[in-house]
């Protein structure tokens, strides 16, 4: 297929690594700022390349577009794309509101187009092996804690990369963990969970909270604890404990444990980058045979509307123009 790459960051740079051996056409490479925008297009052969996403969606030849921009302009982007006939892939977050993701996955059924979303972390080994016990019968968790503690004092990536934009603890990565609790308790629609929330006073050069924790109880009275930092200075922490039924299990940094031993080691993977290859693999399957993808607009609405839920509570509470000292 002919693509379309929004963005020229990190994530960008993978999945136009991954699109390009999988045989597909880059034909065109969209991003701010002109110079780096042509760089990037010339390094990885990019047909053409601009920094006018409509430029890119009038012709007639694209037939997907995957979206890597800063988190608020995903919406909005996505919805241009669906508006012009265009397949899309957008980067995690779908949208920064519940409505809007709602909307756009109305928008996205209607007119018989695919829309999914780089929910990456539902394609890590260890998570698809822990959710094919959950289909399968074999296990039902009534507990699932969950951590992610990185770094984002500053306005860089995980590259190293100065960006022009700040990142969204709560709408970016709690709505990873967050999707990944209530995806491995098996809840499949908005409303089947109930969530309590706190978020630490924004940052006063961030100007966004850095620290958070979310509680969460399904219809089933599982539950699920969401902490989440980037004020971490020591290594990257990004682990899962799930308890319940016969078994416990830990997720740590991808690999899967019992108390027997390892289950899953990420370092086995024979691929590098397997979880983002299965994720535009299934992408580009799904438009095909014209089935809703994995994780679809759809799919990934229960997470969505819990963090809505989290970010209204905030709102409310939060003292006019308070940041943390």
């Amino acid at each position: 297929m002919k693509v379309a790459i929004v963005g020229y960051g990190q994530v960008a740079t993978q999945h136009t690594r991954i699109i390009g051996a999988e045989g597909h056409t880059l034909a065109w490479l969209i991003g701010r700022l002109p110079d780096r925008a042509a760089a990037f297009a010339a390094t990885f052969g990019f047909a053409r390349h601009g920094t006018d996403l409509q430029q890119a969606l009038a012709d007639p030849a694209l037939d997907a577009v995957i979206v890597c921009s800063p988190n608020d302009q995903h919406a909005g982007q996505a919805r241009a794309c669906l508006d012009a006939g265009k397949h899309v892939l957008v980067e995690i977050p779908l949208a920064m509101s519940y409505a809007e993701g709602r909307h756009l996955a109305d928008l996205a059924r209607s007119r018989g187009l695919t829309l999914m979303v780089a929910h990456t972390h539902r394609y890590q080994g260890a998570m698809r092996q822990v959710r094919d016990m959950v289909e399968n019968g074999d296990e039902a968790f009534g507990n699932i804690i969950g951590r992610y503690l990185l770094m984002r004092r500053r306005n860089v990536g995980s590259s190293g990369y100065v960006r022009s934009w700040t990142d969204s603890l709560l709408w970016h990565h709690a709505n990873h963990a967050l999707d990944m609790v209530l995806w491995l308790l098996g809840v499949d629609e908005p409303g089947q969970a109930e969530i309590s929330s706190m978020l630490a006073l924004p940052d006063p050069n961030q100007g966004t909270p850095l620290d958070l924790s979310l509680t969460l109880r399904t219809r089933r009275d599982q539950l699920g604890v969401v902490a989440m930092s980037y004020n971490n200075d020591a290594p990257l922490l990004y682990d899962f404990y799930l308890t319940g039924g016969g078994r416990s299990f830990a997720i740590e940094n991808g690999q899967l444990r019992d108390r027997s031993g390892v289950l899953y080691d990420p370092t086995d993977e024979q691929a590098s980058d397997l979880d983002r290859v299965l994720q535009d693999r299934e992408f580009f399957d799904a438009i095909r045979s014209g089935r809703p993808p994995a994780t679809s607009a759809d799919a990934v609405l229960p997470a969505l509307e819990l963090l809505q839920r989290a970010q209204d509570s905030y709102d409310a509470w939060r003292p006019a123009g308070a940041v943390r000292a």
